[in-house]
């Protein structure tokens, strides 16, 4: 990825967000396309609930992904990813001064039956430690007619489509989004970045 722009890091203060395109560049983003199919197929992935701790549960009304995490110890096409997102995080944390210490990194997959995710926020409530969420989409030849597109309900509401190495970058704690219900396979890499 090349360095943030000084208009990507005033419109994340100023608006909460920006936008991308080409973020782990095309071979990058082919081979991460492959391996998150490949990673699926190999059940690999698991079922994503809501909430945490006691309060953690299966809920298919409020989102219908499958999950996978990734740290920095993964092998293979998913560590250059990984390491990719670490560096927006140091970008981050030079240019905006943010204090962001963790980079968490998770490869969604969202079936096509019409599974979404509801209108939420990533960090959670009385939780200060996620605060810029950064997503990355890996799905070539994306049609409107397949859904999917992720809502920031920013003003005016903004749509984006998860279109292969499209990047949206929005702070964590402000900004509500929505997964609208998706009729093809929709992947995603969604980086969360904590101040400790």
């Amino acid at each position: 990825m090349s360095g943030l722009s000084v208009a990507e890091v005033e419109q994340l203060g100023a608006r909460g967000f920006f936008v991308r395109a080409g973020f782990l560049g095309p071979a990058l983003a082919t081979a991460a396309c492959a391996d998150a199919r490949a990673r699926l197929e190999g059940g690999e992935l698991r079922r994503a609930g809501v909430r945490r701790g006691a309060d953690h549960r299966l809920d298919e009304a409020v989102r219908g992904d499958s999950i996978c995490w990734l740290d920095e110890h993964v092998t293979g096409v998913f560590h250059d990813v990984w390491r990719r997102f670490d560096e927006l995080r140091l970008q981050l944390n030079e240019l905006a001064w943010l204090g962001l210490r963790r980079t968490e990194l998770q490869l969604a997959h969202y079936p096509p039956n019409g599974a979404g995710y509801q209108r939420h926020r990533d960090a959670f409530p009385g939780d200060d430690n996620r605060r810029v969420t950064a997503i990355v989409y890996l799905n070539p030849a994306w049609e409107p007619t397949h859904g999917g597109r992720l809502t920031l309900f920013v003003e005016p509401p903004l749509e984006v489509e998860p279109s292969l190495d499209t990047c949206v970058v929005f702070r964590s704690q402000v900004i509500e989004h929505e997964v609208q219900p998706s009729f093809a396979d929709r992947f995603a890499v969604a980086a969360w970045y904590s101040a400790r």
